[in-house]
């Protein structure tokens, strides 16, 4: 190949790869790899005709953060009555593998996603992080303010039905429990606390796993409360990612 085959392919490749950064961020990029590196998953690299040398874990684990980040403040600004609580269970339903796996299919990132994996092992996941690294390009190359304005304006509001997520009851103790049976795990929940009287009362919920506390729970009924622990254990183990 010439050089000016390979100018001209390198050209197009950047063309085409501008275009599609642009429908979906709506904006063109300044660094426009650094947006291909947020496509790139890691079976791209160890695949040996592959020439990408870096995959998008890097910008994940940044985008993880700024997503948690922003959808923190949004939902306190939101709710400025509810307690940490419900705080949390909105967030983690928003921020859910199950969650950015679908906004990741909705804004057409699956669609240019670069990976080397057959049709049976293609999993959903690499779409969730690959959508968690888009957020890092964003934020490394316009800055945090045009990152959270995509979240806000081109994620949450357009797809994002808070009213439904509030009526969406997800059963945090059980899947806890069946991923301890799965794993031959102890599991255990205790009402540790109370406190208050009436309607100001107040339960504390603890999970144990193999006679060890992991997180505990709080609201005015034991339930809620076992519920409460059951999230911040399964944030803590990162079941909600499958």
């Amino acid at each position: 190949m010439s050089v000016k085959s390979i100018f001209r392919f390198v050209f197009l490749r950047r063309n085409k790869l501008e275009k599609n950064i642009k429908n979906i961020v709506g904006f063109y990029p300044i660094d426009v790899f650094l947006f291909e590196k947020a496509l790139i998953h890691k079976s791209a690299v160890y695949d040996h005709s592959s020439t990408y040398t870096e995959s998008n874990e890097r910008l994940e684990f940044l985008g993880d953060a700024i997503l948690g980040a922003v959808v923190a403040e949004y939902l306190f600004k939101k709710y400025p009555l509810k307690d940490e609580g419900f705080l949390t269970k909105m967030r983690s339903k928003i921020v859910s593998r199950h969650s950015l796996n679908e906004l990741a299919k909705k804004i057409g990132l699956d669609k240019i996603v670069i990976a080397r994996l057959d049709k049976k092992s293609k999993t959903d996941s690499i779409y969730g992080n690959a959508f968690e690294a888009l957020i890092g390009a964003i934020y490394l190359d316009k800055g945090n303010k045009a990152c959270k304005k995509f979240i806000l304006k081109r994620i949450i509001y357009p797809y994002i039905s808070l009213e439904k997520l509030e009526n969406e009851e997800t059963n945090f103790k059980s899947r806890i429990i069946e991923w301890a049976q799965k794993e031959k795990r102890e599991l255990t929940f205790e009402i540790v606390s109370e406190s208050g009287e009436g309607r100001n009362k107040f339960f504390e919920a603890c999970v144990k796993l193999d006679g060890e506390e992991i997180a505990r729970g709080k609201e005015k009924s034991k339930k809620k409360a076992e519920q409460i622990a059951a999230n911040q254990f399964c944030q803590k183990f990162k079941l909600l990612d499958e």
